[in-house]
């Protein structure tokens, strides 16, 4: 990981008051703060190579001299806009704090990227690599329950990751996702079987007292991190971590559910980006109707 530069010391003090009035009170994780402290410490740094030494002084010129000077650098352009975008966030506190007059993020063009379009698997293809997983051992067991929940309910590998046993409410699962929101997503009768025999074979065979209360554990008995349920996706489905959450919503909507529907299971606080689903959709719509109808 980067290393973050120091701080000039005419930017401290409203730095650390961001992170901590702004960042804090959002419930941002420790990794999503240090990413923001890292962006905004290498702007101020790269504004005092220049001479700068007060907030006030950096103007939209500078800004895009930053941005030019990233560019050079070789960094993607998602990257950039990302950087731009909290150095952006943090110049608005500035404003509303009355310690500068104006946001110099404001007006800079990074050529915001197109969004590309999530890969969903088809529903076979799923359902092949699940039904694959037959055997009795507890490895087995729990793979099956883990990728039968993923495809029942779309959560993110974190949120899967922090689940607890207590958690499953029959065919409810509670989850706790991006900045600490709660969120209550129905379980399919395929994923409940899954998870009825893991908790009833497969978990007590596995977990140790260090798993406490952690709903999937792996081989040593602790609780199973994000990086054990790559490994898992990998092996069983060669596929990238994000592919059932993808599938789940494109298939959703295939059937005919409608996007707000969608937006609240996925957990996605704005509906734009639950949207970005719809081009997928059209794209089936488009390829059925092309290989089905005699005159397409």
């Amino acid at each position: 990981m980067a290393s973050i530069p120091d701080v000039p010391r005419w930017a401290h003090e409203q730095l650390d008051l961001y992170l901590e009035q702004h960042l804090v009170l959002r419930g941002l994780s420790e990794h999503t703060h240090d990413a923001y402290r890292r962006d905004i410490s290498s702007f101020l740094d790269f504004c005092d190579r220049m001479g700068i030494d007060t907030l006030g002084a950096i103007d939209r010129k500078v800004v895009r001299r930053w941005v030019a000077h990233l560019d050079t650098r070789g960094y993607a352009r998602t990257s950039i806009a990302r950087k731009v975008s909290t150095v952006r966030s943090f110049f608005g506190f500035c404003v509303k704090r009355g310690v500068v007059d104006a946001n110099p993020a404001i007006g800079v063009n990074t050529a915001r990227p197109a969004r590309p379009l999530p890969h969903a698997l088809p529903a076979r293809t799923v359902a092949e690599a699940i039904e694959s997983i037959d055997g009795d051992d507890p490895e087995s067991i729990r793979d099956r329950a883990l990728l039968e929940l993923l495809y029942s309910t779309g959560l993110r590998v974190s949120e899967a990751a922090a689940l607890a046993t207590s958690d499953i409410d029959r065919d409810l699962v509670t989850v706790t996702g991006k900045g600490d929101r709660q969120r209550v997503v129905p379980v399919g009768r395929p994923a409940r079987r899954a998870l009825d025999r893991w908790l009833e074979d497969g978990r007590p065979s596995l977990a140790r007292p260090v798993a406490e209360g952690a709903l999937f554990v792996g081989v040593r008995g602790g609780a199973l991190d994000t990086r054990g349920i790559r490994r898992i996706l990998d092996r069983r489905m060669a596929s990238f971590p994000h592919a059932l959450r993808h599938s789940f919503a494109t298939h959703l909507l295939e059937g005919g559910a409608d996007l707000r529907t969608v937006q609240e299971l996925l957990g996605h606080v704005d509906l734009s980006t639950t949207q970005i689903y719809t081009s997928v959709t059209r794209d089936h719509l488009r390829a059925t109707y092309e290989r089905s109808h005699p005159r397409a």
